[in-house]
């Protein structure tokens, strides 16, 4: 028995298989990823990073990412990131002896001279960085894969464009147009049941891209109201190279929106909540609607264009 190390007690032994279960996982899940492959630095800050077993010395047993401090080691002398420690009920997975708040230095020095490719290198990324800027890189990398626009469900699949596209439109079965302008109508039997709100999505292949248009119904504070605003499939600095107008009216009247249609790194909810796009309140929305104004009947029309 290694100095000052023990067994796990009986509680955290019972809970080992639940532990096995999470690691086996992680290993299948990361060892399968592409990400994994990506250890061989080209372009950007040219170069071959450090050796592979560094590397691999530096990854967490447990969910194989590179380690960062603090790192934790058990009696015998194994280590493992500060996240799954808990995770493994301070029990190590790989001797089962209790892990207590062992730092492990040496290694934590170690990682300080190392130079690593972006772990999203197979989408396009070639820079190196070192050790300890490399995470907070790749928590902005331009090349980082998407999450799914769509917002009528929790939906984690993530991916590049391509991919996404083929996702909403296979497994969401959003509605595909082609073309920069749009004429929608909107019908909704019971407005007055706003807190159901009503997602919708459509996307627009313009100018070789895609754009996400989004109408929905929620209550803005105490107030219901309709919502229409675009989101560009893209970063944000490639949105800002379009704009769009929104309008909506009846009975001569009309409301206008124009502005820039947002990235989809922007969450759905952060757009919503900002109110970026055309906000249509419910009394108005129904005059618009003509008739007795019992159900919701919207035209909403739009053109996307691209800046000079």
């Amino acid at each position: 028995m290694a100095p000052g190390g023990g067994i796990c007690k009986e509680v955290c032994e019972s809970r080992s298989a639940f532990a096995d279960y999470d690691v086996t996982t992680a290993n299948l899940e990361l060892r399968s990823s592409p990400f994994r492959k990506a250890t061989t630095g080209v372009g950007g800050k040219h170069g071959m990073p450090s050796t592979s077993g560094v590397h691999e010395l530096l990854e967490c047993p447990v969910c194989m990412d590179l380690m960062h401090p603090p790192i934790h080691q058990c009696p015998n002398g194994h280590t493992l990131c500060s996240n799954c420690k808990a995770r493994v009920h301070n029990c190590c997975p790989t001797c089962r002896f209790e892990l207590g708040n062992i730092r492990c230095l040496a290694l934590e020095k170690i990682a300080e001279s190392l130079e690593l490719p972006c772990r999203y290198q197979i989408f396009g990324c070639h820079d190196i960085f070192p050790y300890y800027s490399k995470l907070k890189h790749e928590q902005n990398c331009q090349f980082r894969p998407y999450s799914c626009p769509y917002a009528g469900a929790e939906c984690s699949v993530t991916g590049d464009i391509p991919l996404l596209v083929m996702h909403l439109k296979d497994d969401h079965k959003v509605d595909m147009h082609d073309g920069c302008t749009f004429n929608h109508r909107y019908v909704k039997s019971n407005p007055q049941e706003v807190e159901n709100a009503t997602w919708m999505l459509t996307v627009f292949n313009c100018f070789g891209r895609q754009f996400c248009l989004h109408f929905e119904a929620f209550h803005l504070g105490m107030a219901p109201v309709y919502m229409a605003f675009l989101r560009f499939m893209g970063d944000e600095n490639e949105a800002r190279k379009f704009s769009y107008s929104l309008e909506v009216g009846g009975y001569g009247r009309k409301l206008i929106w124009q502005g820039v249609p947002r990235s989809i790194r922007d969450s759905h909810k952060m757009v919503r909540d900002s109110q970026d796009g055309l906000v249509i309140q419910r009394k108005l929305a129904l005059f618009f609607s003509g008739g007795e104004r019992q159900q919701l009947k919207l035209k909403v029309a739009g053109r996307i264009w691209k800046e000079q």
